[in-house]
């Protein structure tokens, strides 16, 4: 049983139930590091003016979810009151409501999700759906990741150390290292999990099918030939995550499909075990040799894009990334990140990336020593030490965004920091991250590359630097008008800024 949620967090959750229409106009919702996220099952029923009025909620990002920022650790409270507060209306109206919705509710709501999904772009929608499957990865990647970056610090200072200690601390690396290394090789599984739950299937169905992926008994079976790609010969992780994430689409696929042709007598039974079957045969026959080869070309692509590219393919990265954060697509780059440090052991894409965030941060540095605004500088104060620890949510939806020019000034200095690590990998040179999450400031220890520890840390803040002073500069000069303003004309733009 869950602890009862403090009263602030419970009436932010109230008030959040109300503005989105209520327990019966919600139909599933999470949270992931900044962001309540509500799937409705009739959008025209929020209130979208509400919920940016409410205070605790920095942005509404509109769509089905519905997103709404509410800041880094405050979200897991929110959303656990959120969940709390929707479970006690539900069981409060499950009386009084059961005969209506079960006569009405599956031919009225149905139709009507499916019509907002049909609203979306094709192409915003697919992203938001790899949002969804990866999202809950994120702090395992966190965790894992740091746990991994932490063996490798051990290891760096056992080369260093006495013979004595040098064992102990070298054991102690290889437990980290043990530990850290468990959830990445075991990626596929959850991926495939989370993908079947989320194409309405059963999610340790998911699992079973994408865990033949990485099976070592794969490796034994014979050579087959496959049209356009020759002979090919299966390995254990063949596929990646992309594999893993059509596996698990697929197997919920043909469960849906088999539960509408099953005789309920045996469903049960035949269900599971025909679809297991039939995506598993298409998992290791098509799929593992397809997603192989898409997995490789694609992370040699990005090498070369990043190699041939240069600084302005690494420029144009940065400074374009502040519009996947605005509409929360950004999340939609997990899987890319974690496949290539599951085949580089780095992706040289997140710092690149992460220049983004460093941009904000010295554009909003900027805006404090030149603001006369009080409101202003309290926001900045409050929002500006979690942007520099890589979460940059709190400060573009408060600060950045509702002043408007500062997005631009804050994405083009992130560009400039993203330029520098362009140069170096032109070069070859490429500074990768072994983890994801940790970005800006946080990065710095978990960087590495041919240029070793040392080498790639230092070309890192010499990025982080040009983006920093780069965003500073742009923004004190062009980011804000002539006259501030005053602190009731922030609350109202901070107030009905939507993205």
């Amino acid at each position: 049983m869950t602890a009862e949620p403090t009263k602030p967090f419970s009436q932010l959750a109230r008030d959040i139930l109300a503005a989105v229409g209520g327990s019966a106009n919600v139909g599933h919702h999470m949270h992931c590091m900044t962001r309540l996220r509500i799937t409705v099952v009739r959008p025209e029923a929020v209130d979208h003016a509400a919920l940016r009025q409410l205070p605790g909620v920095l942005g509404v990002i509109d769509g089905n979810p519905l997103q709404i920022v509410i800041g880094p650790g405050t979200v897991k409270l929110v959303g656990s009151a959120f969940a709390s507060v929707l479970a006690q209306q539900q069981q409060q109206q499950e009386t009084a409501v059961a005969a209506v919705a079960d006569a009405v509710a599956p031919a009225a709501s149905v139709p009507e999700v499916q019509s907002a999904k049909r609203g979306n772009p094709a192409v915003r929608q697919f992203l938001r759906r790899i949002a969804a499957i990866c999202t809950p990865l994120i702090p395992a990647l966190i965790g894992a990741g740091l746990v991994k970056a932490l063996a490798g610090l051990l290891l760096l200072w056992s080369d260093h150390a006495s013979a004595g200690p040098a064992q102990q601390i070298a054991f102690a690396a290889s437990i980290a290292s043990l530990i850290g290394s468990a959830f990445f090789a075991f990626l596929v599984i959850q991926v495939g999990m989370n993908a079947a739950r989320e194409f309405d299937g059963t999610a340790s169905l998911g699992g079973a099918t994408a865990s033949i992926m990485i099976l070592p008994s794969v490796a034994s079976l014979p050579a087959f030939p496959l049209p356009w790609l020759g002979t090919v010969t299966l390995q254990p992780g063949q596929g990646g995550l992309m594999g893993a994430l059509v596996a698990g689409a697929l197997v919920a696929f043909v469960e849906r499909q088999l539960r509408t042709r099953i005789p309920p007598a045996i469903e049960t039974l035949v269900t599971p075990t025909v679809a297991l079957l039939t995506a598993g045969a298409v998992t290791l026959f098509v799929l593992m040799p397809v997603a192989g080869v898409l997995t490789d070309e694609f992370g040699r692509l990005t090498q070369v894009l990043l190699r041939e590219g240069g600084m302005p393919a690494a420029f144009l990265l940065a400074a374009s990334f502040i519009g996947l954060l605005v509409f929360g697509l950004h999340q939609a780059l997990i899987p890319i990140h974690a496949q290539l440090v599951a085949q580089y052991g780095y992706t040289a894409l997140f710092p690149i990336l992460a220049m983004s965030g460093c941009g904000q941060a010295g554009s909003a540095i900027a805006i404090y020593f030149k603001s006369k605004d009080p409101v202003l500088k309290r926001r900045i104060l409050d929002t500006l030490p979690t942007c520099m620890l890589g979460i940059g949510e709190p400060l573009l939806y408060s600060v950045t965004l509702p002043l408007g020019r500062p997005l631009v000034t804050c994405s083009v200095g992130g560009g400039m920091g993203a330029m520098v690590l362009g140069y170096f990998a032109s070069h070859g040179d490429y500074i990768g991250a072994t983890t994801i999450g940790p970005a800006n400031l946080l990065l710095i220890p978990l960087v590495t590359g041919p240029l070793g520890f040392g080498g790639s840390v230092a070309v890192y803040c010499l990025a982080a630097a040009t983006a920093y002073a780069s965003a500073f500069v742009l923004t004190w000069f062009f980011g804000l008008p002539n006259e501030q303003p005053d602190q009731q004309t922030l609350h109202t733009l901070t107030a009905k800024t939507s993205p």
